[in-house]
């Protein structure tokens, strides 16, 4: 008799998403498999076939998806690639930079130096990154100063550096 039959599908669910909360809090310690199906109370096998049924994906690929994403979220700290690395529970920074750069498409390094320019580009001019749709929506229109230099912004939006926008009742 396998355990589906035995159990109700509630029961099965909350021991995956116990173990998926675990994953969330631990993903920055060393835990294998056996600790997240331990987590479970589950044997191995049966606990990856319920996870990746439940959620589209082994626990694996979760765990490196929920380190991936912390780390995007360090990188665009200024930390260093390496202590993030170590940070999110990768144990190597040649295994991390590989996985990173398949999953981003940018090496973490390049992924840091994109997110911290566009910071600063949004720093020093935030109205460019204001949706047209949005500017629309809110009747916002444009009083520029004469001789002020423009930038070019989102969808049918001109910004002037010394602009002030303004709502247009109607």
């Amino acid at each position: 008799m396998n355990t589906e039959s035995q159990y109700p599908k509630i029961y099965l669910y909350r021991r995956i998403v116990q173990a998926k909360l675990f994953i969330d809090s631990h993903f920055e310690e060393a835990i294998d498999l056996d600790n997240i199906s331990g987590e479970a109370a589950l044997s191995k096998f049966h606990f990856i076939r319920l996870f990746a049924k439940t959620y589209g994906r082994t626990p694996h690929q979760y765990l490196t998806e929920v380190r991936i994403q912390k780390a995007k979220e360090l990188l665009k700290e200024k930390i260093a690639v390496e202590q993030v690395c170590f940070a999110v529970g990768f144990s190597s920074v040649s295994s991390f930079t590989g996985l990173f750069k398949k999953r981003t498409g940018q090496t973490p390094s390049f992924y840091q130096l994109s997110q911290l320019q566009l910071k600063k580009e949004i720093k020093a001019a935030p109205l460019r990154f204001v949706p047209g749709c949005f500017a629309e929506m809110r009747g916002w229109k444009q009083n520029s100063f004469a001789g002020a230099e423009l930038i070019e912004g989102p969808a049918n939006l001109n910004i002037s550096q010394n602009s002030n926008f303004e709502e247009v009742k109607a």
